[in-house]
């Protein structure tokens, strides 16, 4: 029987889409809507507005408007605080709720949203706990005189302004709550834009955000593809700060964007991370179920930070390439409801047809396809789905080593030292993450040391609220999580206060 993901549609009660514009949800101006299609199974699952460039002025001019009025920013830390607590304790409660409409955005398996802490709704609600403790704690410094004589010299921080947050579809639980939470601990006003492959998952979020006692116009949200509604947003000169997650295209077109009003961005833009597998790995088998799993397992590869590249020691090779295989076939495909399921489909027909693609490209380049490579039918005919894909003796050169995929392919690259390991690693234009796997320590920690990554796994990955996450290189701008995401949210201020009549 052909998959069908109607009988969850109606279960989870999935509403029409609207905009939500100073506090209240309606159509917006204009007639147009996006009709989102699942990619699991290809059905219509619902609609929502697409903003208009008169939308945007809106929800700019109401963020503005509330940012102004200092009705959130200028509140008691205590108020703050209770609203942010509050919400990720409805975060908690609804949980399930926001893990159906998630499956129905984006057909991520609720196996993998309830028990991956990472793309869990619990690891959004953390975030805003965290970012909770920080409200009444982001200060800034009383400096001695440096010239001598009686004055103060101090530094504040405040609030960068009015805030676009451009989220992608992937992971909107975490991503919702790493842009939004540091925004309002560090009492800014925010318009959004959720994808348009996962909008009726953000869309809840906003409400329920507005039910924790959130002031109206703190949040706006409006819906619709990136042009026009993310160009609309990016270039409007009422906005001070752009917090953008996907590809490096867009961040380079922000960047430019931004250039006429100097707007403050931070950007997160993908990577090509590598994962070191030595021969003292602790266990290959467990090094292969690990980078294979984030590769195929829940996203099918369609996250920034996963280990697409494994560049594994020649003593171990053959091991880890038999265990990779092994948990490739272990990958279940379908609904994502199913709690068999274990992978999503990819998001639409554009990277179904760019990943086979890649695949098709990593052949003529003389990669070996040991595993998949093959797009899924039979039941699935009408999804986007590609199974595991596991290319060994890649040439670290090699286009499906050097290029983001965003797909569940794998590149199996060999070394034979330390030093050709790093070289290799550092050899790409990315720089979000990488993984080290290593019984030795000392090894472990030089090696992390030497990679030019944001983020390092030792045996091992984790995404925690309060550890920074970013990329080196083009893999973006600036971090998320703890105080060097909230202080991104602030302008640096310096006070000089003389404290006598006498002229310095």
């Amino acid at each position: 029987m052909t998959l069908t993901v109607q009988p969850h549609r109606e279960a989870v009660g999935l509403k029409t889409g609207q905009l939500y514009l100073d506090g209240q949800w309606g159509p917006g101006t204009g007639s147009g809507t996006w009709t989102h299609r699942h990619p699991a199974s290809g059905e219509e699952i619902g609609e929502f507005a697409i903003a208009t460039a008169a939308d945007v002025d809106a929800a700019v001019a109401s963020a503005r408007d509330a940012f102004e009025s200092g009705t959130w920013s200028n509140s008691r830390a205590s108020t703050r605080v209770a609203v942010l607590h509050r919400y990720a304790d409805l975060l908690r409660e609804h949980a399930e709720e926001l893990r159906g409409l998630q499956a129905l955005d984006n057909s991520v398996p609720l196996s993998f949203s309830s028990t991956i802490y990472a793309t869990s709704v619990g690891a959004a609600a953390d975030v805003f706990d965290h970012h909770a403790g920080w409200v009444d704690k982001l200060g800034g410094e009383t400096l001695a005189p440096y010239q001598g004589g009686d004055h103060l010299a101090m530094t504040f921080r405040e609030p960068i302004g009015v805030v676009a947050a451009i989220l992608p579809w992937n992971a909107p639980f975490l991503l919702f709550a790493q842009k939004v939470a540091p925004a309002l601990a560090a009492g800014c006003t925010i318009v959004l834009k959720p994808s348009e492959y996962c909008t009726f998952t953000v869309l809840r979020m906003a409400e329920l955000l507005a039910e924790a006692g959130l002031p109206a116009g703190t949040l706006n949200v409006v819906t619709g593809p990136g042009d026009p509604v993310g160009e609309a947003l990016i270039t409007h000169p009422g906005v001070d700060k752009v917090s953008f997650t996907g590809s490096r295209a867009v961040g380079r077109h922000i960047v430019e964007a931004s250039a006429g009003t100097l707007k403050r961005v931070s950007l997160e833009l993908g990577g090509k991370s590598p994962a070191l597998v030595f021969a003292d790995a602790p266990n290959v088998a467990l090094a292969a179920a690990t980078v294979v799993g984030a590769v195929t397992m829940g996203l099918s590869g369609q996250a920034c930070v996963a280990n697409t590249r494994a560049l594994v020691h020649r003593d171990v090779y053959d091991e880890f390439l038999g265990a990779a295989q092994g948990m490739a076939q272990a990958m279940t495909y379908g609904d994502p409801f199913d709690p068999g399921v274990t992978a999503s489909p990819l998001i639409n027909e554009k990277q179904l047809t760019r990943v086979l693609g890649y695949i098709e490209k990593g052949k003529s380049e003389g990669a070996r396809l040991v595993f998949g490579g093959e797009r899924l039918g039979g039941d699935l005919e009408n999804g986007n789905f590609v199974g595991p894909t596991i290319f060994a003796d890649v040439d670290n050169n090699a286009t499906i080593a050097q290029e983001e995929i965003f797909g569940p392919v794998l590149a199996v690259v060999p070394f034979s030292d330390e030093e050709e390991a790093v070289r290799m690693a550092n050899d790409t234009e990315y720089g979000l993450g990488a993984g080290v796997f290593s019984a030795d320590v000392q090894r472990a920690f030089r090696v992390s040391r030497k990679l030019r990554a944001g983020t390092i796994g030792v045996n091992g990955f984790q995404v925690e609220p309060h550890l920074p996450f970013g990329g080196f290189k083009q893999s973006g701008l600036g971090r998320e999580g703890g105080k060097s995401s909230i202080e991104a949210y602030t302008e640096l201020k310096s006070v000089f206060l003389p404290l006598t009549d006498e002229m310095m």
